[in-house]
């Protein structure tokens, strides 16, 4: 995949009956189902079955079992509730006979309120002056490790671009964050909301645990410590396009007991709020991480 237009052939899954659609995977350079594939299709089924024009707001998700990039997956959608203001779904994806992941996610009619957000950093790096992954691993990939490397190499629709590069090298714990611009790549003009909001939410598995492994970077990394996404939630603020770079700040508030949490949040360039996500991810160390 390269561009957005190969994303939507990804995420837009083929209708089998009113509440059950089904869809394919591809890898990112993982051996299992990327996790941000699983959520951006359940939300395409699940806003598939919404036929009263009703907004996705927010959406909660487990990930129960690793998906097997050679099988398709089967999205079955439950109305669980279409009340007065908001409509709820549930998904379950399906692999043979194993259920490999839920998410419930609810649906909101548009409303005037009350409207504040928090304030996007005001010190960090603009896009233009950083490095891409595809900069990094065509100028460093003689000196990165092997799981790096393939992750860097493999093409794909999104353009990131850390504000820090934390050389894996350099075996140095540093603070609990990360910030990462990025775009889509291809004409994002003609794209609804709920599209976006799929294209987000499939974005958002991206980087977010590396916070979680910036603490212990002196003796933990991505080949010496299985990561797995255990849960996943997202809430949708405000509308938006991807005709300019979109920030992810993220952090880690703990991490304890094999398991990371992340949170991160999504602005425009100019500062817009548009998403807050959540996750709990799987941080075991491999040999106790030598």
């Amino acid at each position: 995949m390269t561009t957005v237009k190969d994303l939507l052939n990804l995420l837009v899954l083929d209708k089998i009956s009113d509440n059950a659609f089904n869809g394919v995977s591809k890898t990112i350079g993982s051996p299992i189902v990327f996790g941000g594939q699983v959520l951006a299709q359940a939300l395409n089924a699940a806003s598939r079955t919404i036929t009263n024009t009703r907004i996705l707001h927010s959406m909660h998700a487990y990930f129960l079992e690793a998906g097997d990039l050679d099988l398709p997956i089967t999205y079955q959608v439950s109305v669980v509730r279409d009340g007065g203001s908001f409509s709820v779904r549930r998904v379950t994806a399906h692999q043979n006979d194993s259920t490999i992941f839920i998410l419930s996610a609810s649906f909101h009619k548009e409303e005037a309120g009350y409207n504040h957000q928090i304030a996007m950093k005001t010190s960090i790096k603009q896009p233009e002056d950083l490095l891409s992954w595809t900069d990094m691993y065509k100028e460093y990939s003689d000196f990165l490790p092997k799981g790096i490397k393939s992750l860097l190499a493999i093409e794909r629709p999104i353009e990131f671009k850390p504000t820090t590069f934390i050389n894996p090298s350099d075996k140095k714990d540093v603070a609990p964050n990360y910030d990462v611009w990025f775009r889509v790549k291809g004409s994002t003009e003609d794209l609804n909301l709920a599209t976006k909001q799929q294209i987000l939410t499939y974005i958002s598995d991206y980087n977010i645990l590396t916070s979680t492994l910036n603490p212990h970077a002196s003796i933990a990394h991505w080949g010496n410590t299985l990561t797995a996404s255990l849960d996943h939630s997202m809430w949708f603020f405000r509308d938006f396009d991807f005709s300019d770079w979109l920030l992810y700040s993220i952090d880690s508030p703990s991490t304890s007991g094999a398991r990371g949490l992340a949170r991160g949040h999504i602005f425009t360039r100019d500062g817009k709020l548009i998403a807050t996500v959540a996750q709990e991810g799987l941080i075991r160390p491999i040999n106790n991480g030598k």
